[in-house]
């Protein structure tokens, strides 16, 4: 149905304003010849005017040429002459994504195996919420998430991570890059928010968008720099200390404690603890959290559910401190949750059920089998007398420095050459001149197992 906006008509009578509207429309080739226009009665209630006002622009357009009237069959949009049609400006065209390459092997990406996701339970509890919450999905959700799934991951936290938290202080969204947003706006614009160099990029990437001041705090061998928040200046620092990335340092609790009265200094410091991988550590005991260990209020814990399940699902949480949950609420508090109730309850099913621990003990178990074998096969092969392997005992990548007189540049290069995507250490850098060289960064989860060989025959190829 034709839809116009009649309140921008000025001072023009109506059915003038609907019959210039219309022979536009023909002009511009929206209306075809041989096109039949609405039904006088029908346009009339459609747009809340009268019958009379249509009925004259219609005859106006008659009068013109640019309609024809058929008996017992209505109005048609006429033939006009070529000159007379000026062509439509088409919208402007969605650039094409550029294909991703079939990597023979793919270094560069945390992918999770299709295998491991567990679809039947998933699938089971689904139906579980779907049968009983019925049309109470439909009502509106709390802005941080419904409360079954913030209780189910405090209760989660307190039993694994060494977190006390009250559900109140859970805010749940779709995806961590969606979190730093909402943290830009309750933190303040006018902060300088530090991040890791190296680090990963996108977390600047995203504070910038967001409006905020974003400078890099170098590491030194235990983690994030004290010394480098107060030289830049920093009112917030996100770090990651169960397991930085790229380098693989797990931060020793002497460099909390200092990290945590750099913060207390001052009453709108914070430390953004970024937990990403904290559930993948295969030897000793789990790192506790920044935040269990917090007696002042100043760790927000940020988390997602992209590494131990999949990143399709699309859920992530932040903990806030009681003082700026309560901040959140009155601020940020009018926001909609950004993740669908049913996936939520699926997933506070999941943790309540038990079923997450489970699956996170299946997935170590693979990822422990799958990085082993790809260290074996380093080990075997002739880049092992060229290459040593650091910091494997956590998360989903290692370090692999190579031995080499090629550039980090050229190493890249060669390895697109055969197939092989990796990424060096330097590229994570702010300033890649203070990289160690020739360090790669070695994704491993996405990695076949039977193509493990080879692909680290054609790495020891690519050393030259």
């Amino acid at each position: 149905m034709l839809t116009y906006a009649l309140d921008r008509r000025g001072e023009l009578p109506l059915y003038e304003f609907l019959c210039r509207r219309i022979r536009e429309d023909i002009r511009e080739g929206r209306l075809r010849a041989g096109e039949k226009m609405p039904s006088k009665r029908g346009l009339a209630e459609h747009l809340g005017v009268s019958v009379a006002t249509v009925e004259n622009a219609y005859a106006q357009l008659l009068l013109e040429g640019y309609l024809r009237a058929e008996e017992r069959r209505g109005y048609f949009v006429e033939s006009l002459p070529v000159t007379e049609i000026r062509k439509a400006v088409p919208p402007a065209a969605l650039q094409a994504e550029e294909a991703e390459p079939e990597w023979f092997a793919d270094f560069r990406t945390n992918r999770v195996p299709g295998e491991q996701f567990p679809f039947s339970v998933w699938a089971k509890l689904m139906r579980e919420v779907l049968t009983e919450r019925d049309a109470a999905l439909l009502r509106p959700m709390p802005g941080g998430g419904t409360l079954a799934l913030r209780r189910a991951i405090a209760a989660y936290l307190g039993r694994f991570r060494g977190i006390a938290a009250e559900p109140e202080q859970l805010v749940v969204g779709a995806g961590t890059e969606y979190l730093y947003g909402l943290l830009v706006q309750l933190l303040g614009r006018d902060k300088v928010f530090a991040v890791e160099d190296p680090g990963y990029r996108r977390i600047a990437q995203v504070y910038e968008a967001n409006g905020a001041a974003v400078v890099g705090a170098e590491l030194d061998g235990q983690g994030l720099s004290v010394r480098a928040l107060r030289e830049k200046g920093a009112d917030a620092a996100h770090l990651s200390p169960a397991h930085h990335f790229p380098t693989g340092l797990v931060m020793p609790v002497s460099r909390r404690r200092e990290l945590l009265q750099w913060a207390s200094e001052e009453p709108e410091r914070y430390l953004i603890e970024d937990d990403y991988d904290s559930e993948f550590r295969f030897t000793g005991r789990p790192v506790p959290s920044l935040q269990s260990i917090d007696e002042g209020g100043k760790v927000i814990t940020i988390n997602t559910f992209s590494k131990s399940l999949t990143p399709a699902i699309r859920i992530s949480y932040m903990v806030l401190p009681k003082r700026l949950s309560e901040a959140f609420s009155r601020k940020l508090g009018f926001y909609s949750c950004t993740v669908p109730s049913f996936e939520q309850l699926t997933l506070a099913k999941f943790l309540d059920g038990g079923y997450f621990e489970s699956h996170l003990a299946r997935t170590r178990h693979f990822y422990r089998r799958r990085r082993d074998a790809l260290q074996e096969a380093v080990r075997k092969s002739p880049l092992g007398d060229r290459a040593e392997m650091r910091e494997a005992d956590a998360g989903l990548h290692f370090l692999l420095k190579v031995q080499t007189e090629a550039s980090d540049q050229e190493l890249v290069k060669r390895a697109e050459q055969r197939g092989v995507a990796i990424s060096c250490l330097s590229e994570y850098y702010m300033d890649p001149r203070r990289a160690e060289p020739h360090c790669l960064v070695m994704n491993y989860t996405g990695m076949e197992r039977e193509r493990m060989e080879e692909a680290v025959q054609r790495l020891w190829d690519c050393l030259g």
